[in-house]
């Protein structure tokens, strides 16, 4: 099911897949999504919900897997990637492709006014705290304390903000 506010702003060039399984995408108010952004139901059936006043840059992929929340005033830079899932790797006796997904780690949640720089990976299980800003290139893979700046795996490198 897809729900897009009225007055959410998204590029042509953009691609949000409809779920064949019904999972809930849901574009809030004055949300900008720009050229070249996937929104791909797969990995799950989690819902993907972006709150008002956010914007998601050209290239960022998004996957529905185990879900994915943003909150309020939420920045995304260019060539993100939100991956709430992970592949089954445990039976060496079959392809990775055949095994299908592991359990959920919790999806990603992403609260109010966070910055993710260009070329962030948020995976499965990570909750970034408000106003947080994450570097460019960083791996968010845990939870990230509020206002802080983070470039790192999943862990503070230093705190920034008060």
């Amino acid at each position: 099911m897809l729900k897009i506010d009225p007055t959410a702003v998204i590029s042509p060039l953009a691609d949000i897949e409809r779920s064949v399984r019904g999972t809930l995408i849901e574009i809030g108010p004055r949300v900008l999504i720009d050229s070249f952004v996937k929104i791909k139901a797969v990995g799950g059936s989690g819902e993907v919900i972006i709150g008002a006043d956010s914007a998601v840059n050209s290239g960022t992929v998004i996957y529905t897997g185990n879900g994915v929340r943003l909150g309020e005033a939420v920045l995304i830079a260019a060539n993100c990637t939100l991956a709430p899932t992970n592949h089954e790797i445990a039976d060496r006796d079959r392809r990775i492709r055949d095994q299908g997904f592991m359990e959920s780690r919790g999806g990603i949640v992403i609260e109010d006014d966070v910055w993710l720089g260009a070329g962030v990976v948020v995976l499965d299980g990570a909750v970034i705290g408000k106003g947080c800003v994450v570097a460019a290139g960083a791996v968010v893979r845990g939870r990230l304390e509020p206002y802080g700046l983070h470039a790192e795996s999943g862990r503070a490198s230093w705190r920034a903000r008060v």
